[in-house]
C-alpha cells in the first residue's frame, strides 16, 4: 500500500510550483516597474498581488479557438508536452534532505533528456499552426534550443567531474566544504547563458521576437492553451534557477535557517536575476546569438572541461 506522504509530497510540490509560476508574472512586472522607475501592478489588491487572479480570469474566459487551418490534435497536444516536461524536471530536484519526489543516480542525464523533449512541444506548435510566423518561430526555437543544449551539457560535465556523480543529491553533498561556484566559475557562466537561451527568455527570446514574427511559435494560440505556454516559460525559469542553486550554490545547504528556506531563497534570487536581464540587456540579432554560442561558448565549455579534468587528475596524484 502506498504511503500517504508518497502521494502528498508530489501534490504539494505541484501546487506550490504552479502558484509560484503564476505569481512570478506579478513579480516580474513589479520588479521591472521598480527598476524602470514606474509603478507596475498596484491597483488589484494590496501591492497589486491580485493582478494574477485577474489575469487568470481573463485567460479562462477568452474564447478557446483552434484555427480551422491547423492540425487540431497536434495543436492541442503541443502546450501539454511543454508543461509535462517542465514539471517532470522538478521531480528530481532535492528541495531539502527530506523533500524530493524521485532520487536516482542519473538525474542530470534525465534533465538533459527532458530539455531535448521540450523542443518537440514548440516544433509541433509551430508546424501544426500552419502559419508562416509560427513556423519561423518554431524553426528558430529548434535551432536555438538544440545548440545551447550542447553548451549546457558540457558546462554540467565540470560539476560531474568534481562530484564524481550524475546524482543531484551527491552533487549537493559534495558541496559541504565549498560551493562549486568557487571551483567552476566559468562553468556557472556557461550554464547561465545556456539556461537563458533554453528558456528563451529575454534577451535570448528570439523565437518570440514580436517585431519580426509577431509572437513566434504560439502566434495562433489563445485562452488556456496560450496560458500553458506562458506559465511553462515561468516554470522553466524557476527550474533553471533551481538547477543553478543545486549545482553551483550548495543546494539546500546553509546555516541557521531550515534547508527548504535556503533553497527557496537561493532560487528566488536567480529568478529575480532572470527578470533583471530582461530589463538591462537589449536583444541581439538571431545570427549573433547563434554565432555567440558556437564561436565563443563551445570553445570555452571544452576548455573548462579540459582544465577541470586536469585539475582533478593532479589532485588525484
Amino acid at each position: 500500500m502506498i504511503e500517504l506522504s508518497a502521494l502528498l509530497t508530489p501534490l504539494i510540490i505541484l501546487i506550490v510550483l504552479l502558484l509560484a509560476a503564476a505569481w512570478s508574472t506579478w513579480l516580474e512586472r513589479r520588479l521591472l516597474g521598480i527598476w524602470q522607475d514606474r509603478l507596475g501592478p498596484n491597483r488589484v489588491g494590496p501591492f497589486g498581488l491580485l493582478q494574477v487572479i485577474a489575469d487568470m480570469i481573463k485567460i479562462f474566459t477568452k474564447e478557446d479557438w483552434v484555427p480551422p487551418f491547423a492540425d487540431k490534435a497536434l495543436f492541442i497536444i503541443a502546450p501539454m508536452i511543454l508543461m509535462i516536461m517542465t514539471l517532470l524536471g522538478f521531480a528530481i530536484i532535492p528541495f531539502s534532505p527530506d523533500i524530493q519526489i524521485v532520487e536516482f543516480d542519473n538525474a542530470l542525464l534525465f534533465v538533459l533528456a527532458l530539455s531535448s523533449l521540450s523542443v518537440y512541444s514548440i516544433m509541433l506548435a509551430g508546424f501544426s499552426s500552419n502559419s508562416k510566423y509560427a513556423l519561423l518561430g518554431a524553426m528558430r526555437t529548434a535551432a536555438q534550443m538544440l545548440s545551447y543544449e550542447v553548451f549546457m551539457g558540457l558546462a554540467l560535465m565540470g560539476v560531474v567531474v568534481i562530484a564524481g556523480s550524475f546524482s543531484l543529491n551527491e552533487i549537493v553533498a559534495a558541496q559541504s566544504e565549498y560551493w562549486f561556484i568557487l571551483s567552476q566559475p566559468l562553468g556557472f557562466l556557461l550554464f547561465l547563458f545556456a539556461g537563458v537561451a533554453e528558456s528563451h527568455r529575454a534577451p535570448f527570446d528570439l523565437p518570440e521576437a514580436e517585431t519580426e514574427i509577431v509572437a513566434g511559435f504560439h502566434t495562433e494560440y489563445a485562452s488556456m492553451k496560450f496560458g500553458m505556454f506562458f506559465i511553462g516559460e515561468y516554470l522553466g525559469v524557476i527550474f533553471i534557477s533551481a538547477l543553478i542553486t543545486t549545482l553551483y550554490f550548495g543546494g539546500w545547504q546553509g546555516p541557521i535557517l531550515p534547508p527548504v528556506i535556503w533553497f527557496t531563497l537561493k532560487t528566488a534570487l536567480f529568478v529575480m536575476f532572470f527578470i533583471l536581464l530582461r530589463a538591462a540587456i537589449p536583444r541581439p540579432r538571431y545570427d549573433q546569438l547563434m554565432s555567440f554560442g558556437w564561436s565563443i561558448l563551445l570553445p570555452l565549455a571544452l576548455l573548462n572541461l579540459l582544465l577541470t579534468a586536469v585539475w582533478q587528475l593532479t589532485l588525484g596524484f
